[in-house]
């Protein structure tokens, strides 16, 4: 597995850094850049983006600062509580289980068993949109800063696999709408951190309609997003070790309790020093004693 290292500290080019140099004294000017918060992995993000063009960095970069203010993201790792985090498991089963081969975090949703009506009468989809920006505020202060560490270098994407199987074409449009709402907050506000996306057991029809939109996507995220069918294991393999694959998707790794339930990797299996920290674990932690006192 080869890693893009464009655009990245240690691998710019001379007219790159003096972009970066421009982005931050722009924002800086505007009130938009504080040292403290914003080191250059995160401006860079941004900036390979908008291809190194600041004004389209820079509007992008504003935007989100913007929007983080209004949503409430600069409180939402403290104060963020989900109870009914254990039950929204079970209808829209999504987690990150362990690393690929570049160490960064892999990430899983079970598309073909989301049950949407079910899953909006134990929660509102402002709540899901609230908790899926909490994960990704997680994936960055978190999960990444770990799993850094272990690898020894700084990474900033993880590597995302979709798993199809059993989407009905009478919910696809309204499982589908949920992950486009996703994916939008995603592009706009959290920019570069696709490594690698893997949909699989695609039917026939997503497959003509992905053939369709491919050509009016980016080249660099094309690459990016693998589109298989049911004979995906050897896909999978090339980028992730098969006792780090779940066995439902091929691989070797049965978790005590389902891999769906685990949320194991380098930032809670005791492999890093100084993780876990509690105040990341507390809202899974807690949901889960809560359902636990329900059952019993």
């Amino acid at each position: 597995m080869d890693e893009n290292k464009q655009g990245r500290l240690g691998f710019l080019t001379p007219e790159e850094e003096a972009t970066l140099v421009v982005f931050k004294h722009e924002l800086a000017q505007e009130g938009f850049y504080d040292p403290a918060t914003h080191d250059d992995h995160m401006l860079l993000r941004f900036l390979r983006a908008r291809k190194f063009q600041v004004p389209l960095s820079k509007k992008m970069w504003i935007d989100c600062e913007k929007w983080k203010q209004d949503f409430g993201v600069h409180t939402l790792l403290k104060e963020w509580d989900f109870p009914e985090y254990a039950q929204v498991q079970e209808c829209y089963p999504r987690f990150y289980h362990k690393t690929d081969k570049l160490g960064r975090p892999v990430y899983i949703e079970r598309l073909g068993a989301v049950d949407v009506r079910r899953l909006l009468s134990v929660t509102t989809n402002e709540r899901m949109l609230k908790n899926h920006v909490y994960s990704y505020e997680k994936l960055v202060h978190y999960r990444l800063a770990a799993c850094s560490i272990k690898a020894g270098r700084h990474l900033e994407q993880s590597c995302t696999i979709l798993d199809l199987k059993g989407v009905a074409l009478s919910t696809f449009s309204s499982v589908f709408a949920m992950v486009r709402e996703v994916s939008s907050i995603a592009q706009n506000y959290y920019p570069e951190m696709l490594g690698k996306m893997y949909i699989v057991n695609a039917p026939m029809l997503f497959t003509a309609v992905w053939n369709m939109v491919k050509p009016l996507l980016d080249e660099v995220t094309v690459k990016k997003i693998n589109i298989l069918g049911t004979s995906y294991k050897s896909a999978l393999l090339e980028s992730i070790d098969e006792a780090n694959l779940p066995e439902f998707l091929g691989g070797a790794c049965q978790c005590p309790g389902g891999c769906e339930n685990s949320d194991t990797g380098p930032w809670n299996n005791g492999s890093v020093p100084g993780f876990p920290k509690p105040e990341f674990e507390q809202v899974m932690t807690l949901a889960v004693r809560r359902q636990s006192i329900m059952v019993s």
